[in-house]
């Protein structure tokens, strides 16, 4: 029998790389730290490149796909509209009353980038919940998955690889390890001999999410709302208002937060605190805003308010490593990214597309694939971090040099 192909976590990435071993019938084992899929916050709503779209698709069948696509939001306008947040009404798209120049052009290159790219599919934005996305992934790879199993490392074998818990237990002998447990990673750490690291970039950001009743004075579209009036840093939200659920009174929409750094702080520095704490902070915030925008915070849900810290991989590219045959990195914890443009789950789907693909064509491990996966990943990852920092930087005001803090 053949030995299974290992996967270190059950984010985004490690599901739909899951998804298309099933349909390559070829044996997997999905090890997950959370003791479930609901057991923390799934985080803010993920809009889908045609990049990501076109990974996606690849990976599941046809009827696998419609189901997901029907799950997805779809949201007409024309891209991107600002708002100001004192007097709510639409900015200028000229930009004469608000733009500032790009920090650097490595910030314009990556405003253009997104302006260009924010349509992915029929002329619309294609958004869907992190937590949905995550549940249709699942489907199917159920009977596969290890509950409660925190992977801190792997050891190599003869003719394989184990990978090593929290415990101190270990899996039976695996084909291969892929580490896509995230931001921290330890497979990661492992394998790239500390070259992979995640910076802090000081800055912090809430999710949030309000009934759609009160969305209803902003309308359809993606709207974005900058706030630089605040001597300690700019604060600005993005939403994404889709007119076909706007009626609905079981469905809520969502909104991110961000902020330069030192404009909000968990208690205690605890960023993993959800609820209330994180629902005061943004109304306080937000206490001046203009009553078109003011439903979104007051009306929120406070048990699904959440704090994040905002992240960055190396911005000059993903790293040289010696390569390992039986072990290998995906998603964040290859290329972690900034919110900043929502490229960091698009290529992650990538990932999955590229590695699913090859070890489709090869029937499972094979001498050489984990160097063919690398050399590609590390063209597109390298690029899209460029990207998303650009971005940061222009957003958040953000920098990250090699001596910066660390995760």
């Amino acid at each position: 029998m053949a030995k299974p192909i290992l996967i270190s976590g059950g984010g985004l990435a490690s599901l739909l790389l899951a998804r298309s071993l099933l349909r390559s019938n070829i044996p997997f084992q999905i090890f997950e730290r959370d003791s479930s899929l609901s057991f923390r916050a799934q985080g803010y709503r993920l809009r889908l490149s045609s990049e990501g779209l076109d990974a996606i698709e690849s990976v599941l069948t046809p009827e696998a796909f419609q189901k997901f696509w029907d799950a997805c939001g779809k949201t007409g306008g024309g891209g991107f509209a600002e708002l100001d947040p004192k007097t709510g009404e639409v900015v200028p798209a000229d930009g004469t009353a608000h733009t500032r120049p790009a920090a650097n052009e490595a910030a314009a290159k990556a405003e253009q980038t997104i302006k260009e790219t924010l349509h992915s599919r029929d002329g619309k934005v294609v958004g869907i919940a992190r937590g949905d996305m995550r549940r249709l992934f699942l489907e199917g790879c159920e009977p596969y998955i290890k509950w409660s199993h925190a992977v801190t490392g792997y050891e190599l074998t003869g003719s394989g690889v184990r990978a090593v818990f929290a415990d101190g237990t270990k899996s039976d002998e695996g084909a291969m390890l892929i580490g896509g447990e995230g931001i921290n990673s330890k497979v990661a750490k492992q394998l790239s001999g500390g070259r992979l690291k995640v910076y802090d970039t000081g800055a912090r950001g809430i999710h949030g999410q309000a009934p759609t009743t009160a969305f209803k004075q902003l309308g359809e579209g993606v709207w974005r709302v900058v706030d630089k009036t605040r001597p300690g840093g700019r604060v600005f939200v993005i939403t994404n208002v889709r007119a076909g659920d706007m009626d609905d009174p079981d469905v809520s929409f969502g909104w991110t937060m961000g902020a330069q750094p030192g404009v909000i702080a968990a208690p205690n520095d605890d960023y993993s605190l959800i609820g209330e704490p994180a629902a005061r902070i943004a109304r306080e915030l937000t206490r001046d805003w203009h009553p078109r925008l003011r439903p979104l915070f007051d009306q929120m849900q406070d048990s699904e308010a959440a704090f994040w810290k905002i992240t960055c991989s190396t911005p000059s590219g993903v790293p040289e490593w010696r390569n390992e045959p039986r072990v290998t990195v995906i998603g964040d914890a290859v290329h972690s990214m900034t919110p900043a443009g929502g490229i960091g789950a698009n290529t992650a789907v990538r990932d999955s597309a590229l590695l699913g693909r090859l070890l489709g064509e090869a029937g499972g491990y094979r001498e050489g694939l984990t160097d063919e996966y690398e050399r590609e990943m590390r063209v597109y990852g390298s690029e899209a971090v460029a990207t998303s920092y650009g971005l940061a930087t222009a957003q958040f005001g953000v920098t990250i040099d090699e001596n910066s803090k660390t995760l």
